[in-house]
């Protein structure tokens, strides 16, 4: 059976399959510190988190932040994270997933907004670069939404079509990407969102990536 009738897996890198959560914690508290915002908990931040990131500062200022405050913001998290995620590892059970997937013969990629010249080098540095036909991360500003980096990177996957692609990452911009290119989505709760947020975006929701794998194998 060719590559082009299986069922082909679009990962989300942060929040998915690298467990960054503390990382982005952090990172969000200093940035919030620049403009004298109040330190976030994981259970807020989860609550409120929605994207383009400018709209959830505004949940959470009451206000759009300004261009200043939005550049400035921007620039402290991201030297923050680099920082953070020194500590960071893959999710739980990632890489024997990763390995299973492709053995057996089913194909997957990445695709992130974390900037690509940062995304490539960490993916390769755990040694998993060589299970993914693409890693597509980031080329534009930062802040904002998934859905035209999805459809460039649906196009760019050799003929695979969408409604043979499964999306698993832990946002609902993931599950509003994956709409948006005619693709599925399996959202997990390990990273940004809560439950909740999650499931009201009207798409599967699973607590671990193996419960995340088995429904898109379902799909094969």
């Amino acid at each position: 059976m060719g590559m082009h009738v299986r069922t082909h897996i679009v990962w989300d890198w942060n929040g998915t399959l690298f467990h960054d959560t503390d990382a982005v914690i952090r990172a969000t508290n200093a940035a919030f510190a620049e403009i004298g915002l109040e330190p976030i908990t994981l259970e807020r931040y989860r609550a409120m988190y929605c994207v383009p990131i400018p709209l959830f500062y505004e949940r959470l200022l009451g206000r759009m932040p300004t261009d200043a405050e939005w550049v400035r913001m921007d620039d402290v998290f991201h030297r923050h994270y680099t920082l953070a995620r020194e500590g960071c590892l893959l999710a739980e059970g990632a890489e024997s997933l990763l390995a299973t997937w492709q053995g057996a013969g089913h194909s997957q990629s990445i695709l992130s907004m974390y900037g690509h010249e940062d995304l490539v080098p960490l993916v390769r540095g755990f040694g998993i670069e060589r299970r993914f036909v693409r890693v597509d991360g980031r080329t534009g500003p930062s802040g904002g939404g998934k859905s035209e980096h999805m459809a460039r990177h649906i196009a760019a996957l050799n003929g695979i079509p969408a409604k043979r692609v499964v999306v698993i990452g832990d946002a609902v911009d993931d599950a509003v990407a994956a709409a948006h290119v005619g693709a599925r989505a399996v959202l997990y709760t390990g990273g940004s969102h809560s439950r909740a947020s999650l499931e009201a975006a009207g798409v599967p929701v699973v607590d671990t990536l193996a419960e995340a794998v088995r429904l898109a194998e379902a799909e094969a």
